[in-house]
């Protein structure tokens, strides 16, 4: 199976060194004959869209750079979908679970893959932007990610962002442990399931749990300075509280795909993590 990747990124990159089948494009997609050129060319059997506009040092400065993010996280899918369409070949888009703040109506307090996002951020708008449009496609499916946590050293990775944080937040979230999204990605490319899921481990985790195994098994003189989410922004953190949630992964299993515990995956993650130092 032939897999072509957009987006050399973080996770694209990742993505890009597990499966020795996938070519890693050079190309960034503002239009559709860039994007048909590329797909003519590599010829792939799908296509993972892994680009988009994160913003740095962090999302904040998407608000700042509102056309730049939405060209990135909106129009870019759209057009890249449009070629896939028009040849007939299956893409995987990689979405964020950051449309959704705060609990969800359900009686669990988790967000289903169907429920309407509430996103507030310009980053927030423009991936909700295009999960709305592309998830009315065939042939597309939607993979929904949170706070990933890698054992490979990457700026991307959550678990390398928090343990160089002087000051820290302890909330809970579902989290995506990067190992079993990339075994995910490939499984969902390989049965061309169409829709959208969320790629989150069963389960959730808070700051202060990941930090707490980062010291025991990476750093033991590792210390931080725990704080509010009021004072995130109060004290000039960033500009506006952070999207904090928990997800459902109830359509994975529908189509026969599982991931570990979300306790079992970060332990593994972070004793990884500690082997490579």
């Amino acid at each position: 199976m032939k897999i072509l990747i957009f987006g050399k990124g973080f996770v694209g990159n990742r993505c890009a060194s597990a499966w020795p089948d996938a070519v890693l494009s050079d190309v960034r997609v503002s239009n559709k004959e860039e994007a048909l050129a590329e797909i003519k060319r590599v010829q792939p059997d799908a296509v993972l869209n892994a680009a988009g506009v994160k913003g740095k040092p962090n999302v904040d400065w998407c608000d700042t750079h509102q056309m730049e993010t939405i060209l990135g996280n909106t129009l870019e899918p759209i057009v890249l979908a449009q070629a896939c369409q028009e040849v007939g070949v299956y893409l995987l888009h990689i979405g964020s679970g950051c449309i959704f703040y705060g609990d969800s109506p359900h009686p669990d307090k988790t967000w289903r893959e169907d429920d309407f996002g509430n996103p507030r951020p310009t980053y927030s708008r423009a991936k909700w932007a295009a999960d709305l449009v592309l998830s009315t496609l065939p042939n597309v499916a939607i993979a929904r990610i949170r706070m990933p946590i890698d054992h490979v050293r990457n700026s991307g990775n959550l678990l390398q962002k928090l343990a160089a944080y002087p000051k820290v937040i302890d909330v809970e979230n579902s989290i995506t442990v990067v190992d079993d999204m990339v075994s995910v990605f490939r499984q969902l490319m390989e049965k061309k399931a169409p829709g959208i899921f969320h790629v989150t481990n069963p389960g959730t985790a808070r700051h202060r749990e990941i930090l707490g195994l980062y010291k025991d098994l990476v750093d033991p003189n590792h210390s931080c300075e725990w704080i509010s989410e009021e004072d995130l922004v109060v004290q000039g953190l960033a500009t506006k509280k952070r999207s904090n949630n928990f997800l459902a992964s109830t359509r994975l299993a529908e189509v026969g795909i599982a991931m570990r515990p979300v306790k079992e995956a970060l332990r593994d993650t972070v004793e990884k993590y500690a082997r490579a130092k």
